[in-house]
């Protein structure tokens, strides 16, 4: 066994052994512009991580779908007086690596740099001028255009992009979350310069970021690093706290013809949001229901024992208002419904009785066990802390993830799925052949 085999097998049996293993110890505090900022030393490699969460995410679109994401795309697009590829040159020649993200949420800004001065200094530099004053150059924003509406054409094309927009549609009504991330085709061509200069103006200041650090900087440098990448940007406010989310008052069936062997199939409902007090309740009971893998009783049903679907899965993806609780499967379009009712039989028999004692045993074994491995790398803790500080989640939370995974009961689980989870009322889409 490899000294890194050995060292992650310990960190596993330590995790086990403890009711609440230490997750890295973050810090936190604000600079002069309202940025919250999270930051965790990690000195084991001559590099930082810099990550600028916004509450910028497509959510904020409005009436103009594509919105957050043209604007993020076209951050690394020119700045000042640096186009495209001079910012690209710039980051190479450092050895710094920038990139650009954009979800319902939120919108991302990442850095990753070694921390020699030389180098750092200047990749920290143009990282924050692209945050300040991107220029939206007319070229640029054609290019990237053309970008988005190739996507969104491939997506018209793709039974899971379909199915994916439409379940998201039959969840959210006229909630921000219903509107796909990429926009559709009449809003993406429409939009000008001019909307786009006005979101960043909005939405890309201080009071509305949250800069997570993580890197072989200590506090002293870390503060600096923030101050330098958003202290240039005006403190603005805060974006709004989004609406609730409605729940399902019916349940509703859409099917979507398209040419294809397989039916994909969603079913699902709004499930719960970051922080919910249910959250270790429902995450516990999901694994076992369908986010194990090959050992969860979905996959169990659907896959091994009937071969009705290589892959078939329930997952809860929670968010600023409640996101979707999804069940999804793909099958052949002769066994979409022998397929769903088995996917429906195995959801009501968990609701009504809940896991066993075994299947909760193993599922947190296996959650805890793996638990050392999703925070091994100084990136694996950059999208935590971001998280943390995105959500305002404790800063305990890592130190005390494995303790809430433990505690979870049987009683718990039925509980919160009776209470939160209600088959008569779900949203159904399919999108395969007609029949």
């Amino acid at each position: 066994m490899s000294a890194t085999k050995q060292l992650l097998t310990l960190c596993a049996a330590l995790l086990l052994s403890s009711p609440a293993a230490a997750g890295p110890a973050i810090q936190q505090w604000q600079t002069g512009n309202g940025a919250q900022v999270y930051f965790v030393a990690a000195p084991e490699l001559p590099m930082v991580d810099i990550q600028v969460t916004f509450n910028a995410g497509s959510a904020r679109d409005g009436a103009s779908p594509g919105l957050a994401l043209f604007t993020n795309a076209m951050l690394e697009e020119g700045a000042g007086d640096l186009d495209a590829n001079a910012i690209a040159e710039q980051f190479d020649r450092l050895g710094a690596n920038a990139s650009f993200g954009s979800l319902r949420d939120m919108a991302t800004a990442s850095l990753r740099s070694l921390t020699e001065e030389r180098l750092l200094a200047p990749a920290v530099q143009t990282f924050a001028q692209l945050l300040r004053e991107p220029s939206f150059p007319a070229a640029a924003l054609e290019r990237v255009r053309k970008q988005m509406v190739v996507g969104l054409r491939h997506e018209s094309q793709s039974p899971a992009s379909i199915a994916s927009n439409a379940f998201y549609e039959a969840l959210y009504a006229d909630h921000p979350y219903a509107t796909p991330p990429s926009g559709t085709l009449p809003s993406v061509l429409a939009l000008g310069r001019d909307e786009l200069t006005t979101f960043h103006r909005r939405y890309y200041v201080g009071r509305n970021a949250v800069v997570a650090i993580v890197g072989a900087v200590d506090r002293q440098q870390a503060q600096a690093l923030a101050e330098q990448v958003v202290a240039s940007l005006p403190a603005g406010e805060a974006a709004a706290p989004l609406p609730p989310v409605a729940p399902l008052s019916t349940a509703s069936r859409q099917h979507i013809a398209h040419q294809s062997t397989q039916t994909h199939l969603l079913l699902g409902q709004p499930g719960m949001r970051r922080g919910d007090p249910d959250y270790f309740a429902l995450y516990l009971g999901n694994h076992i229901l369908g986010g194990g893998g090959l050992v969860s009783r979905i996959s169990d049903e659907i896959r091994e024992k009937r071969g009705l679907s290589y892959s078939a899965y329930s997952a809860f993806s929670p968010m600023a208002a409640e996101g979707p609780y999804l069940l999804s499967l793909q099958t052949k379009n002769d066994s979409r419904e022998e397929a769903l009712e088995v996917l429906r039989t195995t959801l009501a028999q968990f609701i009504a009785e809940g896991p066993s004692a075994a299947e909760l045993t193993a599922a947190k074994k296996n959650i805890t066990g793996g638990f050392a491995l999703n925070i091994d790398s100084n990136k694996d803790i950059l999208s935590y802390i971001a998280m943390i500080g995105f959500y305002g989640l404790p800063l305990d939370y890592l130190d005390t993830f494995i303790g809430q995974v433990n505690a979870v009961s049987t009683t718990q689980i039925r509980d919160a799925f009776q209470r939160r989870i209600h088959p008569e009322r779900m949203a159904l889409i399919t999108v395969g052949e007609q029949g």
